[in-house]
């Protein structure tokens, strides 16, 4: 692990952890991993989809996030510190994506809730084990916001794509379904402000899934490379899921300014 730089207010633990919050969610992104995995890149396998692949993709995208916000909201709870079951997920994951593999496109709308619902309960458990309190709406959110870091939507430069602009970029959208929240206690879809954090997150969402999508389009991957590609998939989101609750952990003890500047001054390879 690189040595972070140097910073009066951190203490060494602090900025280890801050090292290592920015080493995971800088790494490279799922399209890397995936092309790895394949041994070829993903422009094959976008060839193979339908012309309509795009448009259902984005339909099941926002159904997914729907029920993952509302599971979120109704059943998330727990406020005793444990360290996440990421292996179990993993397991679970990588059967869903077992029918994926096996299906493709026609299988999307059935495991995408279903996978997306899995990894929501993978990044709560690591938002616990940083210290998080499950039964804030806040917290609730954050959750959320994890399907947002390391997807890249089409109107994105370099610079909009990274940990703080996207954070940047749904601020608003998550203030407003907090406020929502607090005012309403309970969730509609219809919602002005649930459909705009909805429609921020799916638009990087989105662009995952594609990816996923397109690497099980590749001919010969089947179930078990499905599976090998869903959990691929899963440890993107946690990886994510543990440099922001890392992040946030560190906010909340030293401020966001002083966080920022300190994650941009830590140099890695």
């Amino acid at each position: 692990m690189p040595e972070a730089q140097p910073n009066a207010a951190f203490g060494e633990r602090d900025l280890r952890d801050l090292t290592r919050a920015k080493i995971l969610l800088e790494n490279p992104g799922l399209t890397a991993r995936l092309a790895n995995l394949l041994g070829q890149p993903l422009e094959k396998g976008f060839a193979m989809l339908p012309k309509e692949w795009s448009d259902k993709v984005q339909h099941a995208v926002r159904i997914a996030l729907l029920q993952a916000l509302e599971i979120a909201v109704v059943t998330i709870k727990g406020t005793k510190r444990r360290r996440s079951s990421e292996i179990i997920h993993k397991v679970m994951v990588g059967a869903s994506g077992g029918i994926g593999g096996a299906f493709g496109l026609l299988a999307l709308p059935i495991e995408l809730p279903v996978s997306t619902t899995i990894m929501l309960r993978s990044i709560a458990e690591i938002a616990r084990d940083e210290g998080h309190q499950l039964e804030s709406i806040q917290t609730k959110l954050s959750c959320l916001e994890v399907f947002a870091l390391g997807g890249r939507n089409k109107n994105d430069d370099a610079a909009e794509s990274s940990y703080w602009a996207v954070r940047a970029a749904l601020s608003k959208a998550v203030s407003d379904a907090a406020a929502y929240f607090a005012e309403k206690g309970l969730m509609e879809r219809s919602a002005p402000a649930i459909v705009r954090l909805i429609s921020s997150i799916a638009s990087r969402f989105g662009v995952v899934v594609s990816e996923q999508l397109a690497a099980k389009a590749i001919p010969v991957i089947g179930a078990a490379g499905g599976s090998m590609i869903n959990l691929l998939f899963l440890d993107h989101f946690q990886d994510m899921a543990r440099g922001h609750f890392i992040v946030k952990r560190l906010e909340a003890k030293h401020g966001v300014p002083a966080v920022r500047d300190t994650y941009n001054s830590i140099a890695i390879p």
